[in-house]
């Protein structure tokens, strides 16, 4: 019979998983694997509602020669604080990639996406950000725009955060969160100040329309874009991918249908050669940032595979804490390795 882990489950099994030893580099070892082929993943399934206004994704997919596949529905409903439930809700089916039964049933309400999303962001960070970073600059103040600082710090030190936000109560609500984990933090409602202070700026919102524009991108400027994960969402003027010495998207053909690749390519800012896909930056040094002056940007409209490493990582886990010994996390392109 398949196990059943909520949400309470999942979040104690995580405090025994270490992000730099563990998520980060299962994560990385996924993209590497998606990019070289050895990943099924179809096109994301997708649901938009009206009233009242949410979103649903369904990704899926498997790695060949694994143990396991995932299927994954995670849900944003903007309206759900109104009713004392989070945006974010979902679950992730994990099973038998030999029988296909169901192994694990993650009732994450859409946590493991805020994961292992925040890992894909460190990841990227640890490739393209500058090596000195002076401040650290975040579009949006929810959950990802808190998780991308906490993870970002595990490859680089994060001596400053300024954070554009909506409002008083979001500003007041952000800096609250990130001073309690011990991080010096600023808010503003002007983008132009995030864009002339930080070299390292993390874009997190539902967007429609452009919050940086390409006037504001300075020299030296990393940029992880990552809130615009439909065909509708926006979060960077064009200009900025094409101005850009380096441009690297998480996956070719969902770049091509979402988010900000998409943009550019509608607008005719760059061609469809420029892009290179995450996981082959990764095992070529040569594709990183090479120097301090670069323009570097990362467009990250999520991954099925990330999904995947991340459920296994988590059922693996919990059979440990159970004492019902380790499974095996797949073959050795996707398994865990030490340090990041």
């Amino acid at each position: 019979m398949a196990k059943i882990m909520n949400l309470e489950e999942i979040l104690e099994t995580l405090k025994g998983i270490d992000p730099s030893r563990d998520i980060l580099p299962v994560i990385e070892a996924g993209f590497v694997a998606y990019s070289k082929g050895r990943v099924v993943v179809p096109p994301v399934g997708e649901l938009i509602f009206d009233d009242p206004p949410g979103e649903t994704h369904i990704k899926y997919g498997y790695i060949r020669n694994d143990d396991h596949f995932a299927i994954k529905i995670a849900s944003s409903f903007r309206g759900n604080a109104g009713r004392g439930l989070n945006a974010c809700q979902g679950l992730i089916l994990l099973l038998s990639q030999k029988t296909g039964e169901p192994v694990c049933i993650l009732l994450d309400e859409g946590h493991l996406t805020q994961v292992r999303t925040a890992a894909a962001g460190a990841v990227v960070a640890r490739h393209f950000a500058p090596r000195n970073i002076r401040r650290v600059g975040v579009f949006g103040a929810g959950t990802q725009a808190r998780m991308q600082i906490e993870y970002l710090r595990y490859v680089r030190p994060v001596p400053e955060v300024i954070a554009w936000c909506q409002n008083q109560e979001e500003a007041a609500s952000y800096r609250a969160h990130m001073e309690g984990l011990g991080f010096r933090t600023a808010t503003t409602f002007d983008p132009e100040e995030v864009a002339s202070t930080c070299n390292l700026i993390v874009t997190a919102t539902p967007s429609h329309r452009p919050l940086l524009a390409a006037g504001q991108i300075r020299k030296g400027t990393h940029i992880t874009a990552m809130g615009s994960d439909t065909a509708e969402k926006q979060e960077l003027d064009p200009e900025i991918l094409r101005l850009a010495d380096r441009l690297v998207v998480d996956s070719l053909s969902q770049g091509r249908l979402r988010g900000e690749m998409f943009k550019a390519l509608q607008a005719g800012a760059i061609a469809e050669a420029k892009p290179v896909e995450l996981g082959t930056a990764i095992a070529d040094p040569g594709l990183h940032r090479q120097s301090d002056d670069e323009i570097t940007v990362a467009d990250l409209t999520g991954v099925a595979v990330q999904d995947i490493q991340i459920a296994k990582m988590v059922w693996e886990a919990a059979g440990r804490t159970a004492g019902g010994g380790g499974r095996n996390l797949g073959n050795g392109c996707c398994a865990p390795k030490r340090g990041v």
